[in-house]
């Protein structure tokens, strides 16, 4: 089954995720990891996209971002291949594309499916046996998170600053997040939304995707009619987004 079209709702978060094509390295030395993380931050300022969470792992890349604008993350992706792979196929002396296909994106419902998902980035490197605990592992967003870190590509989200208000108690909160493993309920529901660009939350956040974004946001239920595609303002297939209809309200979220 072919993944949906992406589509992309200002202030709604994304998990997005680039693999190296073939499932090939994408950073082979500290260096490459330093200058994608430096290209990363400057594009991310520059398209008005925060990122909340992230970690880059030896042949992929997840990042947990909220756009401000439609087109803010296809520039910002846009950006970082347009620098970061002359760069690397420079210095390797290679040619041809470095990525997988497409990046891969869906919207996460800003409750507890966003720290779930921040813990699914932050966990990638235990999971593959890269680190013990996520702190051991220097590309990622969980020391910023969890310990206050100085770190200039990650901006706080509501919901993990809801965690508590003193920063001490808050990031204490975060990390007791991690001493229990998701679940592999958990990790495939997270995993398949993203596959297949079906948004990340409860059937209720999933309808208000459908109004806003006018495409399906979840698999079709046995029974249930397709809903009617028109033009819309929030996906990056197909060319230019078109205007909506008078009655919408671009990119809002009820």
């Amino acid at each position: 089954m072919p993944r949906q079209p992406r589509y992309f709702v200002p202030g709604v978060p994304l998990h997005v995720i680039q693999r190296g094509n073939n499932r090939q390295s994408i950073f082979r030395a500290a260096a490459d990891f330093r200058i994608y993380f430096e290209v990363l931050a400057a594009v991310a300022r520059r398209h008005d996209v925060v990122v909340h969470a992230y970690v880059l792992m030896t042949n992929h890349v997840h990042l947990l971002a909220s756009p401000r604008s439609v087109d803010g993350v296809p520039k910002m992706m846009q950006a970082v291949g347009g620098r970061y792979v002359p760069y690397f196929n420079e210095r390797y002396r290679r040619t041809g594309t470095l990525w997988d296909g497409r990046y891969r994106a869906t919207v996460v419902d800003d409750d507890a499916y966003l720290l779930r998902c921040m813990r699914y980035i932050e966990l990638n490197p235990v999971r593959a046996g890269v680190a013990t605990l996520p702190g051991d592992y220097r590309w990622s967003s969980y020391r910023a998170n969890a310990y206050g870190q100085p770190d200039p590509l990650v901006t706080p989200h509501g919901t993990y600053e809801a965690l508590a208000a003193p920063l001490a108690e808050r990031r204490a909160a975060y990390r007791a997040l991690f001493h229990d493993a998701l679940t592999e309920a958990e990790l495939d529901a997270i995993r398949y939304a993203t596959n297949r660009a079906w948004a990340l939350g409860d059937d209720v956040f999933a309808a208000r995707v459908e109004i806003a974004a006018r495409r399906r946001a979840a698999p079709l239920e046995r029974g249930r009619p397709p809903l009617r595609q028109g033009p819309t303002l929030f996906s990056d297939e197909g060319g230019d987004a078109r205007a909506p209809a008078p009655d919408d309200v671009p990119g809002e979220l009820t």
